[in-house]
């Protein structure tokens, strides 16, 4: 991974070094791993569920999402979720679904980050 794409990383709220210590230096399985987030399927059913108005669906969803950005370090999108599934767990699906729009943003942003 060249030093470009780790910034570029950075910059999109991913905590390179991290991420690294927890692959164990190994860039390329952080790649890997970065590219299986790509095909996670837990931020279209967040998407879905708030779509629906379920919300034990949505906090499965924004639950499972977050563990796998604390995972990855992604951590600008795994603060966002944790204030989600906070709200979620309250009780307050309007305001949980509040967060959707940052949290689609930083999600866009993270994949194209990753794809580029």
């Amino acid at each position: 991974m060249d030093t470009e794409k780790k910034q570029r990383l950075h910059d999109a709220g991913i905590d390179v070094a991290d991420a690294l210590g927890r692959f164990m230096g190994n860039e390329n399985m952080l790649e890997k791993f970065l590219g299986k987030f790509t095909q996670d399927k837990n931020y279209s059913a967040l998407v879905e569920a708030f779509d629906k108005g379920d919300p034990e669906a949505a906090l499965t969803a924004s639950h499972t999402l977050k563990g796998v950005c604390g995972n990855l370090s992604m951590s600008a999108l795994f603060e966002i979720l944790t204030e989600q599934v906070r709200l979620l767990r309250e009780g307050d699906f309007d305001g949980a679904k509040a967060l959707m729009g940052s949290i689609t943003e930083k999600y866009t942003e993270i994949i194209s980050v990753i794809n580029g």
